[in-house]
């Protein structure tokens, strides 16, 4: 069986410092006792100036020790204050003694809090997903189902009103038509079915067919063969992030057009949606782009959001794979 790994003993920071102001203290008596210095019973001017040179001195070397020992401390503090997430392995193990113990015992606690932030998201995700697709649900079995026997009374009410409200039944019966096409889209949206039954970059095709049909820009596609397959949560995330990147395009980029790509690069498969529309200076964190980034976290990938005034917008995901994992088609 493999030996635990021992850390090397390492004084508490208490002892330490006692330990410096002892080796300070002993230099300072073997000085007094080794010089040939001495002081009368009724001290002269200059034995004063000695005495006050040597507690001087002492003083200093005391308090450059004790800062040579705490500044791997005070950067630690200093970083402490600089963490804004809690990401591992954040704070450099440096220093000896209970610096470095520290140090280990703040990036530990650092790495549980986000393996336990990441579960929760993950649970958070799948709660999200479970109601998204109780929704959708209802929405196509209940309202789906009302509309679509609203428009069958429509049109046997059509076929024997009188000639004057025939057009006025007609006009509410397209209007019925419309409500059910949006409430079908509107399902589709949040339960991707198609995601489940063909695949990511069938799901996405889709997407993008919905969004032009929707939208004045085309969508051009651009999806690479052999992508290796993603875990089903890494699935779900590159989709509603697509989905989110072409929301927002088509709400604020005014853009002429949209490209959809999902390429393999090295060992992360990298999904980009970039228009050409009107972009933006500063990047504000809203909802969209907040979600997104939670997604993403949750995948352990990487989103970037690229832009600038006149010139487009890019939202880049990359999505770490398994080397082994299966190619497909």
């Amino acid at each position: 069986m493999p030996q635990p790994v021992r850390r090397p003993l390492h004084l508490p920071l208490f002892w330490t410092i006692c330990l410096i102001n002892g080796v300070v203290f002993v230099v300072g008596v073997l000085v007094l006792v080794l010089s040939p210095a001495s002081v009368s019973a009724d001290p002269l001017p200059s034995e004063l100036a000695v005495i006050g040179l040597g507690l001087v001195v002492i003083l200093a070397m005391n308090a450059l020790l004790l800062r040579w020992a705490l500044a791997p401390l005070h950067r630690l503090i200093q970083r402490l204050g600089d963490i804004e997430h809690l990401e591992p392995t954040r704070l450099p193990e440096e220093g000896s003694g209970p610096v470095r113990g520290m140090a280990q015992s703040v990036n530990g606690l650092l790495t549980r809090l986000a393996e336990e932030r990441r579960d929760g998201d993950a649970r958070a995700l799948a709660a999200q997903e479970a109601e998204r697709h109780r929704i959708a649900q209802e929405l196509h079995d209940e309202v789906g189902q009302s509309l679509t026997v609203v428009l069958l009374g429509l049109k046997q009410v059509e076929q024997r009103a009188p000639a004057d409200l025939v057009e006025d039944l007609r006009a509410v019966r397209e209007s019925t038509r419309a409500g059910l096409d949006d409430v079908r889209r509107v399902a589709r949206r949040l339960r991707p079915g198609v995601l489940e039954d063909l695949g990511l970059t069938s799901a996405l095709a889709a997407l993008a067919t919905d969004f032009a049909d929707h939208s004045p820009a085309p969508v051009r596609r651009s999806f690479a063969p052999g992508l290796p397959a993603l875990s089903p949560e890494a699935e779900v995330v590159v989709y509603r992030v697509a989905q989110e990147a072409l929301t927002n395009a088509a709400r604020h980029a005014d853009a002429h057009e949209v490209e959809v790509s999902l390429q393999r690069v090295g060992a992360t498969v990298v999904l980009e949606v970039r228009d050409d529309g009107r972009g933006f200076a500063d990047l504000t964190e809203g909802s969209g782009l907040m979600g997104m980034r939670e997604r993403a976290a949750l995948v352990r990938a990487e989103l970037s959001v690229i832009s600038q005034p006149r010139h487009g917008t890019t939202v880049r995901l990359k999505v770490p794979v398994d080397v082994g994992a299966e190619v497909v088609a």
